[in-house]
């Protein structure tokens, strides 16, 4: 190829990323073979069949990014060995568009071919990886798409190593074809890990007539009825706090030890192991499984309006990740409590680990919430280490901070009538259900303060400013208290009952401990 014919080439694919988006797609879904023949090479090979637009340039491009974990993640760097063929079985030439984009030369052509390899090399909830024992396949990080027709459908078939008898995923199977699965479109795909190998299922239970599962990856040794008994209640208790169940059936996938978790619309990868599951605490992994759970709502449908539809390219950034995943984190244990797994001193030491790990570190001082929750691109989830380390925070402990005082302070404002619960709810029908969007912070604010009944000014401070939050006034709402002033050093904060709370005191903190 020589450089007049590149650049051409180049050119042709900026009109056609102008142009695609605004093609109504009539063609069958793009079809995708994924392969682990050799797994000791930790490489999968993908194939994929698609229907051209007949335009002179196909672009393709694969996400740089897995939606659920907010970095750039550079997936196209593990991409080899690319062949792209027409109908007739012709080579066709290509150049890199990009950092993650496939410039094929298509004019005249429709019927199009492509395979490639996908390196893995990191054992991680965000990356694909296989070895001799399991595949992890993250749907982001091994299947292109043609640029501007995310909208098209999608089948995937896997072909496991010989003697793997087992895929897991949220994805619908496609009747009478073995490990095939259809996706509406791309996001849905994106939005949905497969694990591959010798599998276990647990024993599966329903909620509303509609069934979870919970299949992984060398288990471990541990009490699994009494595991999917107790996640049973906590499904129930977060789906009663929304009142809706909105997915057909729901899949947790546990892909092994220490490599993270990450929430879909229907299913849920997970770090598991029995072994330490016995060792490390029970109630550790209830509450990460909460977590995971209870981001299907919050955040997949219940989220800033910047997450989605998402920019695979660039990222997507929004202020409000202390809602995401903040708010997550403080309903870890308000479930938990709520379903019988936990004891109220338990939930009582939860916020003051929480509130200790904000006064202890001087990154209150310079870093919003705000700020952490857009910044996180680049300071990652807890902030930014080496020499900035004591100039930022994290969303994921600040937030359950400064959502206990938005809960409290609704409870005190409405006489215990309504809650945190209820903003939930609101947005969960105001915005995903009625809209089919998410919310600007404006949007946010509002519906807060329509719950509250009342202007929050200083709460919402604790989001936008650096001001200190007045922890003793707000759970002084609750019969609480607390002293932050001690020792900001070593964090011994205590949360107490106050010995003379007044009757709605009382009553607000009857109901809030007991997660009502």
């Amino acid at each position: 190829m020589n450089f007049k014919q590149t650049s051409r080439w180049l050119c042709l694919v900026a009109t056609h990323c102008l142009v695609t988006g605004a093609i109504a797609q009539k063609t069958g879904p793009v079809k995708f073979t994924v392969s682990m023949a050799e797994p000791a090479n930790h490489t999968f090979h993908v194939t994929m069949d698609w229907n051209a637009a007949g335009s002179d340039t196909t672009l393709l491009k694969l996400p740089d990014w897995q939606p659920g974990y907010y970095q750039l993640m550079d997936y196209a760097s593990n991409i080899d060995k690319v062949v792209v063929k027409d109908g007739k079985g012709n080579t066709l030439p290509w150049v890199k568009s990009g950092k993650n984009g496939w410039a094929i030369a298509t004019k005249g052509v429709h019927d199009l071919h492509a395979e490639y390899d996908v390196k893995t090399t990191r054992k991680f909830v965000a990356t694909s990886y296989l070895d001799e024992e399991h595949g992890y396949l993250t749907p982001a990080s091994l299947f292109m798409h043609e640029a501007g027709k995310l909208k098209t459908p999608s089948e995937v078939t896997i072909k496991p190593f010989d003697g793997w008898n087992w895929v897991a995923t949220g994805l619908d199977s496609v009747p009478g074809k073995v490990f095939t699965y259809v996706a509406p479109d791309f996001d849905i795909l994106y939005d949905s890990p497969l694990l591959v190998g010798n599998l276990e299922e647990l024993p599966a239970f329903k909620v509303k007539g509609i069934p979870h599962r919970f299949i992984g990856y060398k288990l471990g040794n541990f009490d699994r009825v009494r595991l999917m008994s107790d996640i049973q209640k906590i499904v129930e208790k977060a789906s009663a706090l929304i009142g809706d169940i909105p997915y057909k059936h729901y899949t947790f996938i546990a892909i092994g030890p220490g490599q993270g978790g990450i929430e879909h619309l229907n299913s849920t990868t997970i770090s598991f192991s029995g072994d330490q599951l016995n060792s490390r605490g029970w109630n550790g992994m209830l509450g990460f499984i909460t977590h995971e759970y209870f981001h299907h709502y919050n955040v997949k449908r219940i989220r800033p309006i910047e997450l989605g539809p998402f920019d695979y390219d660039q990222g997507s950034k929004t202020n409000m990740l202390w809602v995401s995943e903040g708010l997550t984190v403080y309903y870890e244990p308000v479930i938990m409590r709520a379903a019988g797994l936990m004891g109220e001193q338990e939930l009582l030491d939860f916020f003051k680990k929480q509130i200790s790990n904000v006064e202890t570190k001087p990154g209150r001082l310079f870093q919003t919430l705000a700020q952490a929750s857009a910044e996180t691109w680049s300071d990652g989830p807890f902030g930014r280490t080496g020499d900035a380390v004591n100039k930022t925070i994290s969303y994921y402990q600040k937030g359950p901070a400064v959502g206990l005082l938005f809960d409290l302070a609704i409870r005190h404002e409405t006489k215990n009538k309504r809650s945190l619960d209820d903003v939930m709810r609101n947005l969960y029908q105001d915005f995903y259900i009625k809209k089919g969007r998410g919310f600007t912070e404006e949007e946010l604010r509002a519906t807060i303060e329509g719950v509250a009944g009342t202007k929050l000014d200083e709460l919402f401070s604790y989001i936008y400013t650096t001001a200190e939050p007045d922890y003793k006034k707000y759970l002084g709402y609750a019969g609480l208290d607390i002293d932050v002033t001690t020792d900001k050093h070593f964090g011994t904060f205590e949360i107490t009952q106050k010995a003379s709370p007044s009757p709605l005191e009382r009553e607000i903190f009857r109901s809030w401990s007991r997660g009502e």
